[in-house]
């Protein structure tokens, strides 16, 4: 999915992220705002991936939506 898409719907797809990585919190999710380097970033932060490994696990997520 096209990231432009995705930030134009971030508050409606934030239940779903959450979802998927339930180490975020609320503010978290506000915070980035669709963007997917804050994204990324917050990923690295939370679970201790990789650059590459967040932008991969992001891609993938978000590959079917």
């Amino acid at each position: 999915m096209n990231w432009d898409i995705i930030q134009g719907k971030w508050k409606q797809m934030t239940g779903s992220v959450k979802e998927k990585w339930g180490e975020l919190t609320d503010d978290e999710l506000d915070q980035i705002d669709g963007n997917k380097e804050k994204l990324a970033g917050k990923l690295q932060e939370k679970y201790g991936w990789s650059k590459e490994e967040a932008d991969n696990q992001i891609d993938d997520y978000f590959r079917d939506r």
